[in-house]
C-alpha cells in the first residue's frame, strides 16, 4: 500500500518507521530544521532540542502506557539506526507534601508497579545535596526508566530506521492535501505527491493544514536555557530530570546540564504561568520569529535560582515552543475520512512516548485499530 506521513516529527518519524518495517511503500514528508528562526518563513516543530523528560510514571493510566511502551523500545530503535538519544539518569517528582498531586505519586506508582524511592526534607538533602526545598516538601525519585531523551536525536533515530527499512524523504513542508475516491493528493514545492492513504501528524499545524478545528488549541511556549561552565556541570553531576508540582507558573519542568551541539552544557527549565492561544499559522510563525517571552525567562530564572541555591550562570537563552491541547486529556488518533487519519494533540506529553502514539497512527492509518481515536 503506499501511504504518506505528513510531519518529520517525533510521531511522524515513528509512524513511518512502522509502517515501513510492515512492508508498506511510505512517504515521510516534513521540512528539515530551520538554520534560524527569525528569518524562517515555513513551519516549526518543537523537537529542535536536546532534552526532554522521560519516564514510565503518569497519574493517567493511558499516559502510563504509552510512555512504557515506548520506553520499552528505545533499545529497538537505537539498534536500528545507530543513534543514541536516552539517558537514564532518573527523574525526581517533587513538590509540597499535602499537594494532592504528589501525596498520590507513592500509591498510583505503587499500583503500577513503578519503583520510586520517597523523600522527606531530610532524605531530600541527602540524595540531592545540590538542591534546595522549603520545608513541607516531598520528592519521589523514579530511577529506572527514566531520565531524558534528545528529541532532536530521537527522531533523526526514527527517520535513519525508517529509510533503512525502504521509507522515502521529503525533506519540505505539506502545502495541502486533498481527498479523492481513488487516493489522497499531496502539494508540495517539488510537485505532487499521490498516495493510497495519508497520516497527518504534523503538531500545531495540523489543524490548519487540514483547513479545520478539531478542538484543539495551539499554546506558546517558553523556555529558558543557561549555559553553566565546567565547574557547576561536576557540581550537578547525577542531576536528574525533575518535575515539580505547585501553582501554575510556579511549576517547572526542569532538566539537569546537557552536552548540546554547539559544544557548551546547558540546563533548561520551561513553565509557563499564562497560556497564550496561536489562532493561526501566522500566529505560530510570529510566535517562533519572536524568540520567546523575556518575562517568562526571567521568572522562569528565579525559580531555578530558589531550586539550585547558588548556581553560576554563563549565559541565559530564550527558546519559543508551542503545545497542542483539546480538553479530554488524550490525544487525536484515528480516521477523520476513508484515507486521511491524524495523530496529534497530545498536552507536551508526546516527546517520550512519541514512539508508541506514532504506532498507533500508523494502525489507525491502516484501519486495524478502531479503538484508538481518543479526543
Amino acid at each position: 500500500m503506499k501511504l504518506a506521513v505528513i510531519g518529520r516529527g517525533l510521531i511522524g518519524a515513528a509512524a513511518a518507521r512502522h509502517l515501513s518495517k510492515m512492508g508498506h511503500e511510505v512517504a515521510l514528508i516534513g521540512p528539515d530544521e530551520p538554520a534560524g528562526y527569525a528569518g524562517h518563513a515555513g513551519v516549526f516543530g518543537s523537537h529542535y532540542d536536546e532534552g526532554r523528560i522521560t519516564r514510565q510514571f503518569d497519574s493517567t493510566p493511558f499516559w502510563r502506557d504509552m510512555n512504557r511502551a515506548s520506553i520499552a523500545r528505545y533499545g529497538e530503535i537505537f539498534a536500528e539506526s545507530g543513534v543514541e538519544f536516552y539517558r537514564e539518569v532518573g527523574v525526581l517528582h517533587v513538590g509540597p507534601r499535602e499537594s494532592p498531586d504528589v501525596s498520590s505519586i507513592g500509591g498510583i506508582a505503587a499500583e503500577a508497579g513503578i519503583l520510586v524511592e520517597a523523600y522527606d526534607d531530610a532524605g531530600l538533602a541527602q540524595r540531592f545535596p545540590y538542591l534546595g526545598f522549603p520545608a513541607g516538601t516531598r520528592g519521589y525519585f523514579e530511577p529506572q526508566h527514566a531520565g531524558y531523551i534528545s528529541p532532536r536525536r530521537l527522531v533523526r533515530a526514527q527517520t535513519i530506521a525508517a529509510q533503512r527499512a525502504g521509507a522515502r524523504i521529503l525533506a519540505e513542508p505539506a502545502l495541502g492535501i486533498s481527498e479523492s475516491a481513488t487516493g489522497v493528493t499531496i502539494r508540495t514545492r517539488s510537485g505532487d505527491v499521490e498516495v493510497e492513504r495519508v497520516l497527518v501528524a504534523a503538531g500545531g499545524h495540523t489543524q490548519s493544514l487540514l483547513g479545520q478545528s478539531l478542538g484543539f488549541v495551539v499554546y506558546a511556549r517558553t523556555a529558558a536555557m543557561f549555559r553553566l561552565d565546567a565547574a557547576e556541570v561536576q557540581r550537578l553531576a547525577g542531576m536528574p530530570s525533575m518535575r515539580c508540582f505547585g501553582p501554575k507558573g510556579a511549576d517547572p519542568y526542569i532538566l539537569p546540564p546537557i552536552l548540546y551541539p554547539d559544544g557548551q552544557t546547558w540546563l533548561k527549565l520551561g513553565g509557563d504561568p499564562v497560556d497564550i492561544p496561536l489562532e493561526s499559522e501566522g500566529n505560530i510563525q510570529d510566535w517562533f520569529r519572536s524568540g520567546g517571552s523575556i518575562p517568562v525567562a526571567e521568572g522562569l530564572e528565579a525559580q531555578l535560582l530558589e531550586r539550585i541555591p547558588g548556581l553560576q550562570i554563563e549565559e541565559r537563552r530564550v527558546v519559543p515552543c508551542m503545545t497542542t491541547f483539546g480538553t479530554t486529556g488524550l490525544p487525536r488518533i484515528g480516521p477523520l475520512s476513508d484515507r486521511v487519519t491524524v495523530a496529534f494533540g497530545c498536552y507536551g506529553k508526546s516527546a517520550k512516548c512519541s514512539d508508541e502514539l506514532g504506532r498507533l497512527g500508523s494502525m489507525a492509518l491502516l484501519g486495524e485499530n478502531h479503538g484508538v481515536l481518543a479526543a
